[in-house]
């Protein structure tokens, strides 16, 4: 068989495993939901909000949607693989797989298309609860459509290829949820999820555009939001170029960062 054979054989197996697991379902696919329905009802209640003079008030839901979806991304693609991989490496899992004709690269493809697919499901559920239960208007043009798909690849592969770089990290297992959950917390609490980016210090923003998630979330703010809300970013503008090769630098990053780290059993074992 092929390595995209074997990919593509490898990711219907982690399709079935991830689907079978109650908390990582919670955790990854439906938190984003969840904290979109929490933030929608306590700070919805008055109405529309309006951040700031000269721009138009916006459902709260569709203010917190661009950077729930974004987060949805890093929980997908770094939290979820990164915790996986570190768990069945030290389960023993990995090792038996390095004696089957199974390639890294094969590995690589079938997490990265697990997290592909359930990543678009877990788009389309948190764009349907937004539209239907908290009266979002979705974008009605082609361009902004096609700006929420490369944003959307770019940023669930970046995410997915520096969780994979990351599961290196984790001694064991048990402590693999102690090491990544925190690093997945603070990257959404700067980025512009559960607090406005606008309202950052300017040197928190600063911190936060030097990773990917501050930059998917600025994409999909460009999609989901009004033109008049590019005034509130830190240049006045949306910066989708500046996006792009944000997300591309940090997909080399964690495309060589994994390759080089991934190992069947710890260096150290």
């Amino acid at each position: 068989m092929s390595v995209a054979t074997l990919g593509v054989w490898r990711a219907r197996y982690e399709l079935r495993t991830y689907f079978r697991s109650a908390d990582t379902l919670f955790f990854t696919f439906l938190f984003p939901v969840v904290m979109l329905a929490l933030f929608s009802t306590i700070f919805g209640a008055d109405g529309d909000f309006q951040p700031a003079p000269g721009v138009p008030a916006l459902p709260v839901a569709q203010i917190y949607l661009p950077g729930l979806m974004a987060a949805g991304l890093l929980l997908s693609g770094f939290q979820n693989l990164a915790i996986d991989i570190a768990i069945e490496r030290t389960e023993g899992t990995l090792k038996r797989l390095g004696g089957t004709p199974l390639s890294p690269v094969s590995y690589f493809l079938g997490k990265i298309g697990q997290v592909l697919a359930t990543g678009v499901l877990q788009a389309a559920l948190l764009l349907g609860v937004a539209t239907l239960v908290f009266g979002v208007e979705l974008p009605r043009d082609a361009a902004a459509w096609g700006t929420f798909a490369w944003v959307f690849v770019l940023g669930i592969t970046t995410s997915a290829l520096l969780g994979i770089a990351l599961s290196s990290l984790p001694r064991t297992g048990k402590s693999a949820t102690a090491v990544v959950v925190p690093i997945a917390l603070v990257l959404q609490f700067i980025s512009g999820v559960y607090l406005f980016f606008w309202q950052l210090p300017e040197w928190l923003q600063n911190i936060a555009s030097i990773f990917p998630l501050a930059w998917m979330a600025r994409g999909m703010r460009a999609v989901f939001l009004p033109e008049e809300y590019a005034a509130l970013e830190p240049t006045g503008e949306w910066d989708l170029g500046w996006v792009v090769l944000a997300l591309a630098a940090w997909l080399v990053v964690g495309l060589v960062l994994s390759r080089l780290t991934f190992r069947w059993i710890r260096r150290d074992a």
